[in-house]
């Protein structure tokens, strides 16, 4: 059988030559052929239902590399995929209508006051001679920095210290400033502001949200393998176990100027938020189990360090905790 031209298997699987092209360089649907002068791209009659579902799998809004682990699954397993996808969109969706309705609430002036609770812990952990991770938490602050030579996490926490949401980029350009490769740090931060917190984050420490028994991640890894992971080339498993999983991509001190993650956040009462190094959730999976566990915070960063310890702590530890109470 003869292939199709891009244009004529376009219209057959009812995509555009545009998103045929970009499946293609992200390794999703690669073309029969590729003319070798004219870099022209040829598919086979074979491929057009291929084509379709990724269509359809792109049409509820999934993520090339999902879609890549989806298409490799049996047609029952990978139905089980598609279904357990769109229930973390509809959770997702309920979590954002319950942030609008606090928003309005916010703004009308109905807001409700909420008191903070909060507390930080680090450890050298059993394998390194130094401890250069930071935790700091206070009312209207807490902070984690993964630091690498010299005093670099302190540089960073201590440039947030007193900053507002406002103030929070010229604060970070100065922790930039002040710092110089190879000492440079990772930072993930939240500063209150009323009944809304600012997120900040550069690197690969994490801010995590439990809120009505549902752990969530707030931040995304400026990492290498994150990357690829990203572009569909790794799938999250094996970025978790790469050799260079902890090559950072970001970092305060590293490059011409600072790229952070800034956003955000309307506080509900019973919140409770947790920022941490790699140094602890690569080794305790269990986060939701211990942040539940107990209304104090000290408690909970307690036992997230002692089961990090249990776990061998290859790396040095930190966590901070934020709860909020009506």
């Amino acid at each position: 059988m003869a292939l199709l031209t891009i244009g004529a298997f376009a219209r057959a699987a009812r995509l555009t030559p545009k998103a045929l092209r970009h499946y293609d360089e992200s390794g999703l649907l690669r073309p029969a052929a590729v003319d070798a002068e004219t870099g022209y791209r040829f598919y086979d009659q074979s491929q057009v239902s291929h084509a379709r579902l990724i269509g359809r799998l792109r049409e509820i809004g999934m993520p090339l590399a999902e879609i890549a682990t989806v298409c490799a699954l049996p047609p029952t397993a990978a139905a089980d995929a598609v279904a357990g996808f769109w229930q973390r969109v509809s959770a997702d969706a309920v979590a954002r209508a319950r942030l609008t309705s606090d928003l309005v609430r916010h703004l009308s002036g109905g807001d409700t006051s909420m008191h903070f609770t909060y507390a930080a812990a680090t450890d050298i952990g059993h394998v390194r001679a130094t401890n250069e991770d930071r935790a700091y938490a206070g009312t209207d602050m807490v902070a984690v920095a993964d630091g690498s030579g010299g005093n670099a996490a302190d540089v960073a926490i201590e440039a947030l210290t007193g900053a507002s949401p406002a103030t929070l980029p010229a604060a970070l350009e100065a922790a930039h400033r002040a710092l110089h490769e190879p000492s440079v740090t990772t930072l993930t931060a939240l500063l209150r502001d009323g009944s809304r917190l600012a997120v900040v984050h550069v690197g690969d420490t994490r801010a995590y949200l439990l809120r009505d028994g549902i752990l969530t991640r707030l931040t995304q890894d400026h990492t290498w393998v994150q990357s690829q992971v990203d572009q569909g080339t790794m799938s999250p498993a094996e970025a978790a176990a790469h050799p260079q999983r902890a090559l950072l991509s970001r970092a305060l001190g590293y490059g011409e100027g600072v790229e952070a993650d800034i956003a955000l956040r309307t506080v509900r009462p019973g919140d409770r938020y947790l920022l941490c190094s790699d140094g602890l959730y690569t080794v305790v999976p269990a986060l939701a189990d211990t942040l539940a566990a107990s209304a104090d915070p000290q408690v909970v960063v307690d036992r997230l360090v002692a089961a990090a310890l249990a776990a061998g702590a290859p790396d040095n530890v930190a966590c901070a905790a934020y709860f909020s109470n009506a």
